[in-house]
């Protein structure tokens, strides 16, 4: 997941900037900004790994204010001038976004940020290990915010599938971790004597299991859909622990 903020002067353009951002599943957006200082106190107190910033804006403009930053986050420029490109290159911004741009124009800039930040931080990928290790210790390292963070695979209470990620829900903690692994591979990694796939997009855990509804995994508020073609397996399961 890429932290990021907008900063734009103009009301409209920042909540447009703000709906697409929300529309990909691996940015986060923490913060919306309406000049350099509001971003900056940003800056201050979050990590952020992605900056949208409009170039012309009161007070300090998005170049002047990057070329200030001494450990800037990856930029994407986003203005209604053309004449700025080069100067936005300049700074080494990822991307020159030209208003008025679409939902794909920023996915594709915000594609081409991640590959860059995954290709900067590669060495902090996956951590690989046997998998009869992971069995006999219970637990696995993954990249996650650009760090190396420990999961209990006891605390694990599903996983969901995002394509190119998983999202790994944790008993306790309100946000998902979301490393860059395939479904394939944590189906690996997980013991099958606590874990089942009940769908192509989810794994649950079957020691958290409390409710069952209409072919339905029940998670608190979250419905986990059983799949047709895992549907027998889980129902075998549960029906040999029924009274």
């Amino acid at each position: 997941m890429l932290r990021c903020i907008a900063i734009d002067d103009e009301p409209l353009a920042l909540t447009q900037i703000a709906s697409y951002i929300g529309k990909v599943p691996y940015l986060e957006l923490v913060g919306k900004c309406r000049d350099a200082n509001e971003a900056l106190k940003v800056l201050q107190q979050t990590q952020v790994d992605l900056m949208f910033v409009d170039i012309n804006m009161p007070d300090l403009n998005g170049l002047d204010f990057v070329r200030n930053l001494t450990d800037s986050p990856k930029v994407i420029f986003t203005t209604a001038y053309s004449d700025y490109a080069i100067d936005g290159y300049k700074v080494e911004a990822i991307d020159y976004l030209l208003k008025p741009f679409g939902l794909k124009d920023l996915e594709a800039a915000a594609e081409r940020a991640r590959q860059r930040i995954e290709k900067e931080t590669a060495s902090y990928g996956y951590v690989p290990q046997p998998t009869n290790a992971i069995l006999q210790d219970r637990y696995f390292f993954v990249k996650n915010d650009y760090r190396i963070t420990r999961i209990c695979i006891d605390d694990i209470k599903y996983v969901e599938s995002m394509g190119e990620y998983v999202r790994i829900y944790i008993e306790g903690q309100d946000r998902p971790i979301m490393p860059l692994l395939s479904m394939k591979r944590i189906e690996e990694i997980l013991p099958s004597d606590h874990f089942m796939r009940v769908h192509r997009s989810f794994i649950v855990n079957l020691n958290k299991v409390t409710d069952v509804s209409r072919q339905r995994i029940i998670f608190g508020d979250v419905y986990i859909p059983v799949g047709d073609s895992y549907k027998q397996a889980f129902l075998d399961y549960v029906n040999a622990r029924s009274l």
